[in-house]
């Protein structure tokens, strides 16, 4: 096999309303049993994850926090990737009337809370970058994304970049499929990721989903023909 791997979004992609349909789950299944691991690579929380995520078992790894956090389901392990912010910083922020969620090191929020996130990661001083999906707003320390958490998550299971096909939907996706030996977006990916990905399925979120893996299990995916070399 040329691809090892299938790392994988979760919302709006895996997911349509945070809930993954059952022949999303079959699919996920097959190509487990094919011999080749799937990862979910997510922004989301772990708690609020495992909330949602009826079957988080039958992913090898999820990289959750947007790259900040591994888990291995077969343990119920969690590793944090990076440190989190003061706890000072959640709270200053929540002075200010900011609506946030601290997880293990994310701080989250939402769309129009930008510029007090920005002003008060410069008054704490901190070396913080702010990560932007569709309306959510996502704190994390420099150098933290999707692509740095996928790595940590191959690193564990010995396996290299160029075994991996990606996929996903959001702006949040560029690092971790530009990651990837073979990157896909979804049919209904937004049009900046549509554009930089190597192909874009005809099936949105959970259908295309589905469609790579069919692609994956017919000839590991040599018919989806990268639109650039």
């Amino acid at each position: 096999m040329r691809f090892l791997v299938l790392a994988s979004d979760y919302d709006g992609t895996l997911a349509h309303d945070g809930r993954i349909d059952p022949a999303t789950y079959a699919a996920i299944e097959r190509c487990r049993a094919s011999g080749r691991k799937v990862i979910l690579v997510t922004g989301r929380e772990l708690d609020d994850l495992q909330r949602v995520c009826q079957r988080i078992d039958l992913f090898d790894l999820v990289v959750a926090e947007n790259g900040a956090l591994l888990y291995f389901p077969a343990t119920r392990e969690e590793r944090a990737l990076a440190p989190a912010p003061p706890s000072e910083f959640c709270e200053a922020l929540r002075a200010r009337g900011v609506p946030v969620s601290c997880g293990r090191v994310i701080v989250a929020t939402w769309v129009p809370h930008e510029k007090t996130v920005l002003e008060t990661i410069h008054q704490f001083g901190l070396e913080l970058q702010v990560i932007f999906n569709k309306g959510a707003v996502m704190v994390l320390p420099s150098g933290v994304n999707k692509a740095s958490g996928l790595e940590f998550a191959l690193a564990d299971l010995g396996l290299s970049r160029h075994e991996v096909v990606g996929v996903g939907d959001g702006e949040n996706d560029h690092a971790f499929l530009g990651h990837c030996e073979l990157s896909v977006a979804v049919a209904d990916a937004v049009p900046s990721l549509a554009d930089a990905a190597d192909v874009v399925t005809r099936g949105a979120a959970g259908a295309g989903v589905v469609e790579l893996v069919e692609a994956l299990l017919d000839d590991d995916a040599r018919r989806l023909t990268p639109r650039r070399p």
